[in-house]
Protein backbone atom coordinates (compact mmCIF):
# COMPACT_ATOMS: atom_id res chain seq x y z
CA UNK A 1 0.00 0.00 0.00
CA UNK A 2 1.54 3.10 -0.88
CA UNK A 3 1.30 6.27 1.12
CA UNK A 4 -1.65 7.97 -0.77
CA UNK A 5 -3.60 5.14 0.20
CA UNK A 6 -2.52 4.73 3.27
CA UNK A 7 -4.95 3.73 6.70
CA UNK A 8 -5.28 6.69 8.96
CA UNK A 9 -8.55 5.66 10.53
CA UNK A 10 -10.13 2.98 12.14
CA UNK A 11 -14.15 2.98 12.45
CA UNK A 12 -14.95 0.44 14.82
CA UNK A 13 -18.38 -1.43 15.87
CA UNK A 14 -18.36 -2.69 19.71
CA UNK A 15 -20.61 -5.31 20.15
CA UNK A 16 -19.11 -8.62 17.72
CA UNK A 17 -16.10 -6.70 17.54
CA UNK A 18 -14.16 -5.32 20.79
CA UNK A 19 -17.44 -7.06 22.99
CA UNK A 20 -19.84 -9.17 23.04
CA UNK A 21 -22.94 -7.85 22.34
CA UNK A 22 -24.65 -5.91 24.84
CA UNK A 23 -28.27 -7.15 25.01
CA UNK A 24 -28.72 -9.62 21.94
CA UNK A 25 -31.06 -13.08 21.63
CA UNK A 26 -28.76 -15.05 23.72
CA UNK A 27 -28.53 -12.50 26.20
CA UNK A 28 -32.05 -12.01 26.22
CA UNK A 29 -32.89 -15.99 26.35
CA UNK A 30 -30.68 -16.02 29.78
CA UNK A 31 -32.61 -13.46 31.40
CA UNK A 32 -35.83 -15.21 30.29
CA UNK A 33 -34.87 -18.83 32.22
CA UNK A 34 -32.66 -16.24 34.90
CA UNK A 35 -35.99 -14.42 36.04
CA UNK A 36 -38.89 -17.28 34.70
CA UNK A 37 -40.07 -14.64 31.81
CA UNK A 38 -41.98 -15.85 28.87
CA UNK A 39 -39.29 -15.69 26.27
CA UNK A 40 -41.58 -15.60 23.12
CA UNK A 41 -43.79 -12.55 24.60
CA UNK A 42 -40.10 -11.11 25.98
CA UNK A 43 -38.40 -11.21 22.74
CA UNK A 44 -41.81 -9.76 20.98
CA UNK A 45 -42.07 -7.00 23.41
CA UNK A 46 -38.48 -6.02 22.81
CA UNK A 47 -38.37 -6.44 18.94
CA UNK A 48 -41.06 -3.58 18.67
CA UNK A 49 -39.28 -1.19 21.32
CA UNK A 50 -35.54 -1.77 21.17
CA UNK A 51 -34.50 0.45 17.88
CA UNK A 52 -36.12 3.19 19.65
CA UNK A 53 -34.28 2.45 22.70
CA UNK A 54 -30.67 2.60 20.47
CA UNK A 55 -32.13 5.94 19.01
CA UNK A 56 -32.53 7.57 22.47
CA UNK A 57 -36.09 7.93 22.45
CA UNK A 58 -36.68 5.63 25.25
CA UNK A 59 -34.49 5.36 28.78
CA UNK A 60 -33.28 1.97 29.72
CA UNK A 61 -36.17 2.72 32.52
CA UNK A 62 -38.70 3.08 29.78
CA UNK A 63 -37.65 0.42 27.92
CA UNK A 64 -38.02 -2.12 30.97
CA UNK A 65 -41.22 -0.69 31.89
CA UNK A 66 -42.67 -1.69 28.61
CA UNK A 67 -40.75 -4.99 28.04
CA UNK A 68 -40.43 -6.52 31.47
CA UNK A 69 -41.79 -4.49 34.05
CA UNK A 70 -45.61 -3.78 32.28
CA UNK A 71 -46.55 -6.50 35.36
CA UNK A 72 -45.52 -7.09 38.70
CA UNK A 73 -42.30 -8.89 38.82
CA UNK A 74 -40.75 -10.90 41.84
CA UNK A 75 -37.53 -9.47 41.41
CA UNK A 76 -36.44 -5.95 41.62
CA UNK A 77 -35.49 -3.84 38.51
CA UNK A 78 -31.61 -3.54 40.25
CA UNK A 79 -31.07 -6.88 39.51
CA UNK A 80 -32.57 -7.30 36.19
CA UNK A 81 -30.32 -4.40 35.19
CA UNK A 82 -27.29 -5.66 36.86
CA UNK A 83 -27.92 -9.00 34.84
CA UNK A 84 -28.10 -6.67 31.72
CA UNK A 85 -25.04 -4.85 32.13
CA UNK A 86 -22.97 -8.53 32.80
CA UNK A 87 -23.83 -10.00 29.93
CA UNK A 88 -20.86 -7.81 28.41
CA UNK A 89 -17.37 -9.64 28.20
CA UNK A 90 -14.43 -8.67 25.41
CA UNK A 91 -13.74 -10.34 23.09
CA UNK A 92 -10.63 -12.74 22.66
CA UNK A 93 -7.52 -10.29 21.54
CA UNK A 94 -9.46 -7.70 19.96
CA UNK A 95 -8.82 -4.63 22.65
CA UNK A 96 -5.01 -5.47 22.37
CA UNK A 97 -5.19 -5.33 18.88
CA UNK A 98 -6.69 -2.24 18.31
CA UNK A 99 -4.35 -0.22 21.40
CA UNK A 100 -1.08 -1.77 19.76
CA UNK A 101 -1.83 -0.83 15.84
CA UNK A 102 -3.65 2.64 17.30
CA UNK A 103 -0.13 3.51 19.01
CA UNK A 104 1.63 1.93 16.31
CA UNK A 105 0.50 3.54 13.44
CA UNK A 106 -0.86 6.90 14.94
CA UNK A 107 -4.44 5.88 13.89
CA UNK A 108 -7.12 7.77 14.84
CA UNK A 109 -10.17 5.56 16.39
CA UNK A 110 -13.87 5.52 16.13
CA UNK A 111 -16.59 4.01 17.20
CA UNK A 112 -19.83 3.64 15.14
CA UNK A 113 -21.95 1.43 17.29
CA UNK A 114 -25.89 0.61 17.58
CA UNK A 115 -26.24 1.58 21.78
CA UNK A 116 -28.36 2.18 24.27
CA UNK A 117 -27.16 4.98 26.55
CA UNK A 118 -27.26 3.20 29.65
CA UNK A 119 -25.29 0.24 28.04
CA UNK A 120 -22.88 2.38 26.14
CA UNK A 121 -22.11 4.27 29.18
CA UNK A 122 -21.62 0.98 30.91
CA UNK A 123 -19.42 -0.66 28.21
CA UNK A 124 -16.98 2.68 27.67
CA UNK A 125 -16.40 3.08 31.63
CA UNK A 126 -16.32 -0.91 32.28
CA UNK A 127 -14.01 -1.48 29.69
CA UNK A 128 -12.13 1.35 29.14
CA UNK A 129 -12.84 2.27 25.60
CA UNK A 130 -11.72 6.02 26.33
CA UNK A 131 -8.53 5.23 26.75
CA UNK A 132 -7.60 3.86 22.97
CA UNK A 133 -10.89 5.19 21.17
CA UNK A 134 -10.97 8.89 20.39
CA UNK A 135 -14.53 9.19 19.19
CA UNK A 136 -17.88 7.64 20.12
CA UNK A 137 -20.53 7.49 17.60
CA UNK A 138 -22.96 5.66 19.13
CA UNK A 139 -27.04 5.42 17.93
CA UNK A 140 -28.06 6.72 21.28
CA UNK A 141 -25.89 9.90 20.73
CA UNK A 142 -26.80 10.69 17.39
CA UNK A 143 -29.98 8.92 16.81
CA UNK A 144 -28.54 7.22 13.62
CA UNK A 145 -28.71 3.86 13.59
CA UNK A 146 -27.26 1.71 11.11
CA UNK A 147 -27.82 0.39 8.56
CA UNK A 148 -28.83 4.12 8.42
CA UNK A 149 -25.87 5.32 5.97
CA UNK A 150 -26.31 9.28 8.08
CA UNK A 151 -24.09 7.38 11.01
CA UNK A 152 -21.24 6.97 9.10
CA UNK A 153 -21.71 10.36 7.63
CA UNK A 154 -21.86 12.01 11.26
CA UNK A 155 -18.40 9.73 12.17
CA UNK A 156 -17.10 11.18 8.85
CA UNK A 157 -18.12 14.84 9.78
CA UNK A 158 -16.52 14.46 13.35
CA UNK A 159 -13.88 12.35 12.73
CA UNK A 160 -13.01 14.63 9.44
CA UNK A 161 -11.72 11.85 7.78
CA UNK A 162 -11.27 11.06 4.31
CA UNK A 163 -13.65 7.80 3.24
CA UNK A 164 -10.41 6.80 1.35
CA UNK A 165 -8.07 6.26 4.13
CA UNK A 166 -10.79 4.85 6.73
CA UNK A 167 -11.23 0.95 7.18
CA UNK A 168 -14.20 0.16 9.37
CA UNK A 169 -14.72 -3.02 11.45
CA UNK A 170 -18.22 -4.90 11.42
CA UNK A 171 -19.64 -8.62 12.61
CA UNK A 172 -22.40 -7.37 10.22
CA UNK A 173 -21.73 -7.76 6.91
CA UNK A 174 -24.81 -5.47 5.94
CA UNK A 175 -23.46 -2.94 7.65
CA UNK A 176 -20.02 -3.21 5.98
CA UNK A 177 -21.68 -2.94 2.90
CA UNK A 178 -23.52 0.49 4.17
CA UNK A 179 -19.67 2.11 4.80
CA UNK A 180 -18.76 0.84 1.53
CA UNK A 181 -21.30 2.86 -0.38
CA UNK A 182 -19.71 5.58 0.99
CA UNK A 183 -16.67 5.04 0.03
CA UNK A 184 -15.16 3.53 2.90
CA UNK A 185 -13.01 -0.26 3.18
CA UNK A 186 -14.66 -2.38 5.24
CA UNK A 187 -13.74 -5.49 6.48
CA UNK A 188 -16.28 -8.68 7.56
CA UNK A 189 -15.28 -9.31 11.14
CA UNK A 190 -15.84 -12.82 12.24
CA UNK A 191 -12.46 -13.75 13.97
CA UNK A 192 -9.69 -12.49 15.70
CA UNK A 193 -6.87 -14.23 13.39
CA UNK A 194 -8.77 -13.19 9.82
CA UNK A 195 -9.34 -9.69 11.16
CA UNK A 196 -5.86 -9.26 11.87
CA UNK A 197 -4.68 -10.59 8.59
CA UNK A 198 -7.05 -8.09 7.07
CA UNK A 199 -5.95 -5.41 8.24
CA UNK A 200 -2.13 -6.24 7.67
CA UNK A 201 -2.73 -6.60 4.05
CA UNK A 202 -4.33 -2.84 3.75
CA UNK A 203 -0.66 -2.26 5.86
CA UNK A 204 -1.79 -2.25 9.27
CA UNK A 205 0.84 -4.87 10.31
CA UNK A 206 1.94 -5.85 13.38
CA UNK A 207 5.18 -8.23 13.98
CA UNK A 208 4.53 -9.24 17.46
Amino acid sequence: MNKADRIHTLFLDVGGVLLTNGWDRKARSRAAREFELDNEEFQERHHMVFDSYEKDKFSLDEYLNLVVFHRDRPFNREDFTKFMFEQSRALPGMINLIRKLKAHYGLKTVVVSNEGRELANYRIKRFMLMEFIDLFIFSCFVQFRKPEAGIFRIALDVSQADPRHVVYLDDREMFVEVAQSLGIAGIHHLRYGPTRAALAEMGLRLLD
